[in-house]
């Protein structure tokens, strides 16, 4: 699909402001919308919006599909009479900088389950309003149960026993439920109704509040591009459901070949991400219709799909299981060409972008460029070496999207703070603006917004000339990311916004 000249600006929603220790898709979600449209900016893109598991990664997560409950917001739903002010009273003083997860999850939890109490029991008061509100939201409530019953039967029910059993993986559950056997299935279900009912509600608000902000995005020209990462975990729904799909003990359904990376530029020892790989023939037997769902599912609440390890669709780096880094693994045929075949004849030219860093072949290159994907360069990586770099921009292609840094980058003050004298040197000669004291970020900015890549995305942080401690993720690193916030909604001035707009009119943007 054809893409207009445009540029954007990266952003988690758990990034944003909020008195409940992580951003949520309330107001400040709105306001972000408002300083983007200000800005002149087009596009808004988010890492996968899914329920995290270990880490909180939003790369691992407990669904392919599901939402994230706590990106939530109590302030909306107290609008809609679910929550009151007083039910936060005792709020915790959060730090304001980064999310402190251990201590937001149980937290906007009790909200969650205050908000389905008074769903449930309905409203005390007898405002007729309030009732008539009421009644409105329990028959949305269980159109969305029926309309998405496919996908949310099996996720409510993985989470209800997750929940019983947190400390252990789904394959170390009893084994007429690991092997999802009807009798015991319907069993638990109805031993755990009313926690299943709960995650059904959950997944109603998160995904009601989402539709309503994209609408308000949308409305004012904002595109969202959302992250449909490769691999899914072990941990979660889809692979229960589906062990098929995955390469699995047959018996034991332990992973035998865990996803990663060979060594590269931001690992010695390379990538173990853990996740099982795909069993590529049983994809093929099934006419992909996993990963067509998939597609067909986020296709409904983004705008522009980006597709993550883009290169993993032609071949994919496989670790045998027990490896404690991905050094010895090997690299394995997928069958990128026969889905995203299936996939244009079921749903026609899709608007996909795909990541394709990394070790990329000239068959993935024909891959990316036979579907008309647009592929990706990050102007961090562009002055290490000589004027052959391929993300130096003078290499560039139309159909791209190029990143001053993604969420796996430093900040562009972070790397310029880090980076060696020849780096600084070869950039001092590639960028003749920034000989008049521009700051790092800026003329980094102005080079993607300059460049002939069709899109050009900034990660919130560069905007804001942030240094290295709003870095968001170090690949390899199992914990301490994923936490960045900005503080303060008024941050996002109009000076700011004036000299973003200034820069992307300059550009064509």
């Amino acid at each position: 699909m054809a893409f207009q000249r445009a540029s954007g600006v990266l952003l988690h929603p758990t990034s944003l402001p909020s008195k409940f220790g992580i951003g949520d898709l309330g107001e400040t979600a709105y306001q972000f919308i408002e300083f983007l449209s200000r800005s002149g900016q087009k596009l808004w893109q988010v890492l996968p919006l899914g329920p995290t598991g270990y880490g909180n990664s939003p790369y691992m997560s407990f669904s392919a599909i599901a939402g994230n409950p706590y990106l939530i917001s109590p302030e909306l739903l107290a609008k809609q009479y679910l929550l009151k002010e007083e039910d936060w009273e005792d709020i915790p003083d959060f730090d304001q900088n980064r999310v402190d997860f251990e201590a937001v999850i149980p937290y906007k939890r009790k909200l969650l389950e205050i908000a389905y109490t008074r769903f449930k029991q309905g409203y005390a008061d007898q405002d007729p309003q309030h009732h008539h509100d009421l009644y409105l939201i329990q028959e949305q409530f269980k159109k969305f149960c029926y309309e998405e019953a496919d996908w949310l039967e099996d996720y409510v029910l993985f989470v209800a026993l997750h929940e019983e059993n947190p400390e252990i993986l789904w394959n170390q559950w009893e084994p007429a439920i690991a092997k999802r056997e009807p009798q015991a299935l319907q069993q638990k279900r109805e031993e755990l109704h009313e926690q299943i009912e709960f995650q059904r509600f959950v997944q109603f608000l998160f995904f009601d509040q989402w539709l309503k902000l994209k609408q308000y995005a949308n409305m004012r020209n904002i595109r969202i591009i959302g992250d449909i990462p490769i691999y899914v975990s072990h941990n979660s729904a889809d692979v229960w459901a589906n062990p098929e799909n995955f390469a699995l003990d047959p018996e034991t359904y332990e992973v035998t070949q865990m996803a990663g990376v060979p060594p590269d530029y931001f690992s010695e020892t390379g990538q173990l991400w853990g996740n099982p790989v795909y069993n590529w023939d049983y994809l093929q037997e099934t006419n992909f219709a996993w990963w067509i769902d998939r597609f067909r599912f986020l296709n409904r609440y983004v705008d522009i799909i980006r597709i993550d390890h883009f290169r993993g669709f032609e071949s994919f780096w496989q670790v045998p299981a027990g490896e404690e880094n991905a050094i010895k693994g090997e690299w394995k045929l997928a069958l990128g060409d026969e889905l995203f075949t299936k996939l244009k004849e079921v749903m026609g030219d899709l608007p996909i972008l795909a990541e394709d860093l990394g070790v990329i072949t000239p068959e993935v290159i024909k891959l990316r460029d036979d579907f008309g994907f647009p592929g990706m360069q990050v102007l961090l990586f562009a002055f290490g070496g000589d004027s052959g770099n391929f993300h130096l921009p003078h290499h560039y292609r139309h159909n791209s999207v190029v990143y001053t840094g993604t969420h796996d980058n430093d900040t562009a003050v972070g790397w310029w703070q880090r980076s060696s004298n020849y780096e600084k040197q070869l950039f001092y000669k590639y960028v003749v603006g920034f000989a008049s004291g521009e700051p790092i970020n800026w003329a980094l900015i102005r080079i993607a917004m300059a460049s002939v890549a069709v899109i050009a995305i900034v990660p919130l942080q560069d905007v804001l000339g942030l240094d290295n401690s709003a870095r968001m993720n170090v690949p390899g690193t199992a914990t301490g990311n994923w936490g960045w916030r900005y503080s303060d909604p008024d941050l996002l001035n109009q000076d700011l916004s004036d000299r973003l707009l200034d820069v992307t009119q300059l550009y064509s943007r």
